[in-house]
């Protein structure tokens, strides 16, 4: 099959706003968001926002799951840091490869940056998915406000 992955638009709002219900209500992530995070997110990745992008991955018109990059700078290692916030693919599109080809390209698309992610250490899934896409352990806490 022919699988694809676009810049989110308006359009595909509703769709991911359902998507990111289920996403957000599952072990996979900590919190369990609110319809309005949700509108929030949707609406910068769609608009001109230099921090937030969003994917979309489909085949041909049917919509598979999504995708949303954060963008920022890491002094640690000195170069732009790109953040995968969200990475969700409908129980159908789970096992195709997807999730790796997500993260190829935004490799791809971001050659010199280096790519970040969190998860849940009960989604052996995903980490291996991580795993085989060349992401490892980073050995400390992180901590918000």
């Amino acid at each position: 099959m022919n699988y694809t992955i676009r810049l989110m638009t308006r359009e595909d709002a509703q769709h991911v706003i359902d998507m990111m219900r289920v996403f957000y209500a599952s072990p996979a992530v900590l919190s369990n968001g609110s319809e309005e995070i949700f509108r929030n997110d949707v609406e910068n990745c769609v608009n001109d926002s230099p921090y937030l992008e969003g994917y979309i991955i489909e085949d041909g018109h049917k919509i598979l799951g999504y995708g949303m990059v954060a963008k920022s700078f890491s002094t640690e290692f000195g170069k732009p840091c790109m953040w995968i916030e969200d990475l969700y693919l409908k129980e159908e599109a789970r096992g195709l490869g997807l999730g790796s080809k997500f993260l190829n390209f935004i490799a791809e698309k971001y050659p010199d940056a280096i790519l970040r992610l969190e998860v849940e250490e009960e989604n052996e899934r995903a980490i291996k998915t991580y795993r085989k896409c060349g992401f490892e352990v980073l050995p400390y806490m992180e901590m918000k406000r």
